[in-house]
């Protein structure tokens, strides 16, 4: 006879995800102090030492990045927690996910708990997340550009040394060649911006740290687009495997992965590259290369031959276009993708194909993935 461990109590398992929450909630709400402080790094425990006045101030900025990032997260994943519910798949509460670095968050995930039957299952789930998501983040968006302070009432106050130059600060303080953190503009972004934003209240992009809605709202169409890349069991792979089914999209997926990965690495190295870029990073890349892509192929040799093939392809696009540049930043998550989430998608007992309807949706989200998306996200 079986042994099956008995089901923790609920109010144990409820315990958990709003315990993670909270602590998620907390670490974003850090971050956003970071954040709006300009820096990107270990979240400012130096808050808790703050009283009075300051403390308020600080938290304010805070919560305006937490509050409307976390609602979109969560929205995104209720999308799919209602979804799964509703066609009987039982499934996990959001897990969310607090991390002590950077935007203070890894996001969050639920965990599905029965097998799904059907492409039309698979898509109607994985879809409903980044559309949810996508409907709350694009009105954050609007309100941020709506609602823009004067710069006198806010950034100056933040940077006195500004008030000098006037709106004409950026010309001043960010001379040619100036380094600073800035975030990739999608086009929904570009177009929101240029149809509600008063110009003359803009940050210049190295100071969008300082406005917690519209950073809350570019993050939240990043994870958007990071979970509609239309990739392996991705929320677009699973959109993109109801549109394709198994075989052909199984065969895409491939194709788009190795072509990510292509654009990930690309320009790292070149024929121009100095001596100690190759003798200390030309075997780690290797590695990476097969490391990457051996799930792709049933043979080392192949995996090999493939890695060498995108390799040889990088280095000789180098010599054609001198200076063009990926984004090694994809490179971890396209470790990923490669190692933990897989390529490919699993076959579903039930390949009916999908309604026209759900058709119509299923292109309607990947436009919406090309309006997310941007190849840098983070400069």
């Amino acid at each position: 006879m079986r042994y099956e461990r008995p089901e923790p109590p609920r109010w144990r398992v409820y315990s958990l995800h709003l315990l993670l929450f909270l602590v998620t909630l907390v670490t974003t709400t850090l971050a956003g102090i970071m954040l709006t402080r300009g820096g990107l790094d270990f979240l400012p425990l130096d808050v808790f030492g703050l009283r009075g006045e300051a403390l308020r101030t600080e938290l304010s900025r805070g919560l305006w990045f937490s509050v409307p990032f976390l609602g979109v997260l969560t929205v995104h994943e209720f999308g799919h927690y209602f979804t799964a519910r509703y066609n009987r798949v039982r499934t996990t509460l959001p897990y969310f996910i607090p991390f002590v670095l950077g935007i203070g968050t890894f996001g969050a995930v639920i965990r599905i708990k029965d097998r799904i039957f059907s492409r039309r299952e698979y898509f109607d789930i994985g879809l409903a997340g980044p559309l949810a998501g996508f409907v709350v983040a694009v009105p954050l968006l609007m309100y941020g550009f709506t609602h823009l302070p004067p710069l006198a009432d806010y950034l100056f106050q933040i940077h006195p040394e500004y008030q000098q130059f006037g709106a004409d600060y950026a010309r001043h303080v960010y001379p040619p060649g100036a380094q600073g953190i800035t975030f990739g503009k999608p086009l929904i972004y570009q177009w929101l911006e240029s149809w509600l934003a008063d110009p003359t209240r803009l940050p210049h992009p190295y100071e969008l740290l300082h406005y917690p809605v519209l950073l809350a709202g570019v993050l939240s169409l990043f994870f958007t687009a990071l979970n509609l890349l239309p990739i392996g069991q991705l929320d677009g792979g699973h959109i993109l495997y109801g549109l394709l089914g198994y075989r052909r999209f199984n065969r895409l997926s491939t194709v788009l992965f190795i072509g990510f990965i292509f654009y990930a690495g690309l320009g790292i190295f070149s024929l121009h590259s100095d001596r100690d870029t190759w003798l200390y990073g030309g075997v780690p890349y290797a590695l990476y290369l097969f490391v990457v892509f051996r799930k792709l192929l049933p043979t080392p040799a192949r995996t090999v031959l493939l890695a060498a093939a995108v390799w040889f392809g990088q280095l000789a696009l180098t010599v054609a276009l001198p200076g063009v540049l990926g984004n090694p930043g994809w490179l971890v998550f396209g470790l990923l993708l490669g190692r933990l989430t897989g390529v490919h998608h699993p076959p579903a007992p039930d390949e009916s194909p999908l309604s026209p309807g759900r058709k119509v949706l299923g292109w309607l989200m990947l436009a919406i993935f090309a309006l997310c998306f941007t190849p840098a996200p983070f400069h």
